[in-house]
């Protein structure tokens, strides 16, 4: 089975803050999603520790899935430096349980920031079909697209 988590970084020629405050409001995901899945939320509020929203998500081309909701829960906070939540499906949050996780590090003097993007299976409860279903691969590419989107939206803002 592949490793629990799997991380992508780049530096994004911009501040921390601003890069936060991308992260850390859930009605803007769909608009720097790499993945193609996040549709949106209808809870446009910011994010912070323990806070729940839902997120609209449609499936990739390739699958048979149809649209689906998630349930997110934020399970780490620190302004400016990092935010993760914790997806879940279903009933009681029996499907799922990965964790996306943004950790951000100032450099250059704080003129840009070293942006590091984790998609964490360690408590996902399908970590089996997961490793079966190439999914790790997918969310790599994901986070690489997500990243240069990130950067798009904040760079020379």
């Amino acid at each position: 089975m592949p490793a629990n988590s799997i991380s992508v970084e780049r530096v994004i020629a911009a501040p921390a803050a601003a890069i936060f405050a991308l992260l850390s409001d859930a009605a803007k995901h769909s608009a720097f999603d790499g993945s193609g899945t996040v549709e949106g939320t209808t809870e446009p509020r910011p994010l912070t520790l323990g806070a729940r929203f839902t997120m609209a998500m449609r499936s990739r081309p390739e699958s048979l899935f149809l649209p689906y909701r998630t349930t997110n829960t934020v399970v780490e906070f620190e302004p400016d430096r990092r935010i993760a939540w914790k997806t879940t499906m279903g009933p009681l949050g029996l499907v799922g349980g990965r964790i996306w996780r943004y950790q951000l590090e100032p450099v250059e003097s704080g003129r840009a920031t070293l942006v590091r993007e984790t998609w964490d299976v360690s408590r996902d409860r399908q970590r089996p079909l997961l490793a079966l279903s190439g999914a790790a691969r997918h969310a790599e590419d994901g986070m690489r697209a997500t990243l240069a989107r990130l950067a798009a939206l904040v760079e020379d803002a």
